[in-house]
């Protein structure tokens, strides 16, 4: 085609009024040909130059014409401008509101639904919250145990070097104490859940909804919040407490063997220690946090999933956003429990 178009091009038309292009004789005629003569034609226009089809192929003729009638303008492509800096503000600032209103949205259905599946004990779905609890709890056993035990042991070796230096050994046990039940142990708890259990719940729901099962079972009259999302939220709440009870157990174990090993004081002064100084408050404030930090990474990794979009890549965005914001979420959650409760003197 572009050596015709060359061809044409050398042709000088200043002594030429009248054109005609002589199809009798082809055979096959696309609508590349009819683009071709029809742009001809329309330059042939422009210099006066009348033309004409000369053919009794009624298909040839459709093609010309349909083509011409399909023939759009190109319009100019307007240059990108790059956004100033209260444009990337105001876009960011819209975009976290609408994010922050549509999970608020997910929170207050999923309250509704709560509510109303609360009402009878028949409602409740044992089964699948038994499951949960297995895959979010007891299989997260180990890497919490091991966790909570290294955390405990590298926050007692790194005092130890402090206090041996000021004759305060048994110190230890108070600042341990205190430190793991109350903050370090909930806290690391919530974090390793965030980013094995709830990411977990994004990926799976992620992918329910990517295969189309999320639609197929609202079309069968099942409810996804009653059968997906409760069971991972309760069963979260449930668990949570008894994994921080846990951590508790193996922070303070680890502490316990570099107090042994590295500040010579037996087990039996330890665990006495800890019983004179360590309140029971400070295991209930600890234990108490669970419940709210599971809701937080339960409703933030389901309504995450419930986003996904239809594509693979989505799925590894939104796990990755359920992650962070999981993790930051408690963070703030802890840090308003830290507060409140030293204001009311607890």
């Amino acid at each position: 085609m572009t050596s015709y178009q060359n061809k044409i091009d050398e042709i000088d038309f200043s002594q030429v009024r009248k054109v005609d292009f002589d199809l009798e004789d082809v055979v096959y005629f696309d609508t590349a040909a009819s683009i071709f003569i029809n742009s001809l034609i329309h330059k042939l226009t422009q210099k006066n130059i009348t033309s004409n089809i000369i053919t009794t192929n009624k298909d040839i003729l459709d093609t010309l014409e349909l083509v011409l009638k399909s023939k759009k303008t190109s319009q100019a492509i307007p240059e990108e401008t790059r956004p100033n800096f209260l444009n990337i503000i105001g876009e960011n600032t819209y975009l976290y509101y609408s994010g922050f209103v549509a999970f608020m949205a997910f929170i207050g259905q999923l309250f509704a639904t709560k509510i109303n599946t609360l009402k009878t004990i028949k409602n409740i779905r044992f089964k699948e919250i038994a499951f949960e609890i297995n895959e979010s709890a007891i299989k997260a056993l180990g890497i919490i145990s091991l966790t909570s035990f290294l955390i405990g042991l590298v926050v007692a070796y790194q005092s130890a070097y402090q206090l041996k230096i000021y004759g305060a050994n048994i110190f230890i046990v108070d600042m341990l104490g205190i430190s793991m039940l109350r903050e370090l142990a909930p806290l690391m708890t919530a974090i390793v859940i965030a980013g094995r259990s709830g990411s977990a719940f994004t990926a799976q729901i992620g992918a329910m909804k990517i295969t189309e099962e999320l639609d197929a079972m609202r079309t069968m009259g099942f409810d996804p919040y009653i059968f997906l999302v409760l069971p991972r939220i309760i069963a979260l709440m449930i668990a949570m407490p008894i994994l921080i009870f846990v951590a508790d157990i193996m922070s303070v174990f680890g502490g316990l063997l570099v107090a042994v090993i590295d500040l010579d004081i037996s087990p039996q002064l330890f665990i006495d220690r800890f019983n004179d100084v360590v309140a029971a408050k400070h295991f209930f404030i600890g234990i108490g946090k669970g419940p709210f930090f599971a809701f937080i990474i339960a409703s933030i990794g389901v309504y995450r999933g419930l986003e996904v979009k239809d594509d693979t890549q989505s799925i590894g965005f939104n796990t990755t956003k359920s992650v962070v914001e999981s993790i930051f979420a408690v963070i703030i959650c802890d840090a308003i429990f830290s507060i409140l409760f030293t204001n009311l003197g607890i």
